[in-house]
């Protein structure tokens, strides 16, 4: 049978979100250069939750050195790395590549400069609660579901824990702060999970702002 919830956390929790940031991306990580994945992992780990540094490095390491052999394959308890774009020959040199960058990120202090999200694994670790406002109420289906942008979030108000609410303000303020181009918020927006125009006359930014006074 497969592993319990509890022992999966305690053997790969962490691991699980280091791999997580490179859906999507190319696992390129080199002795003397770290992948836009690993770049992002770090810079939101360090300024989020900094302790769990540590833990990466020797989950990522004790998977790499000890990978799961038949008993747990046939069992099914074991972490399943996802396809990363490289042959099963190369995964073990990888992820001993990442737990290299991360000892050294820890032992020099060396800290990635905050900056915009740079994958969509980043996106959503920024932004989880307008992440979730973005495409649990706001997918393609927004337009079948309610009659326009303002009953959307009028139901999102209605069906939301208030500091679930405060926590998207916050977020909206966020990720306006950035002061991007509105090509950029666009782009923002998108990998957000928004699947629906804003509403005429806005610009996505000009919306955020709407939707942030108006929730605040």
């Amino acid at each position: 049978m497969s592993m319990k919830p509890l022992e999966h956390d305690r053997r790969y929790g962490e691991l699980d979100q280091v791999i997580r940031a490179y859906l999507g991306q190319t696992a390129g990580d080199e002795a003397e250069e770290r992948s836009a994945a690993l770049e992002a992992y770090l810079r939101h780990t360090w300024h989020s939750r900094p302790w769990a540094l540590a833990v990466a490095e020797q989950q990522v390491r004790e998977y790499a050195r000890n990978p799961p052999g038949r008993l747990r394959l046939r069992l099914g308890e074991f972490y399943a790395v996802p396809d990363v774009g490289l042959t099963d020959s190369e995964i073990q040199g990888w992820l001993l590549s990442i737990a290299d960058h991360l000892k050294h990120s820890i032992e020099t202090g060396e800290v990635p400069p905050p900056a915009v999200p740079g994958t969509h694994w980043e996106w959503h670790a920024r932004f989880p609660e307008l992440g979730q406002f973005l495409s649990g109420w706001f997918s393609q289906d927004m337009p079948d579901e309610f009659d326009d942008h303002e009953a959307a979030v009028q139901d999102y108000v209605d069906s939301t824990a208030p500091s679930l609410v405060a926590r998207l303000v916050g977020e909206l303020y966020e990720l306006l702060a950035l002061s991007l181009e509105e090509s950029d918020y666009a782009l923002a927006v998108a990998e957000l999970g928004m699947e629906v125009d804003p509403p005429a006359p806005y610009s996505p930014s000009g919306w955020l702002a709407v939707v942030a006074d108006r929730l605040g």
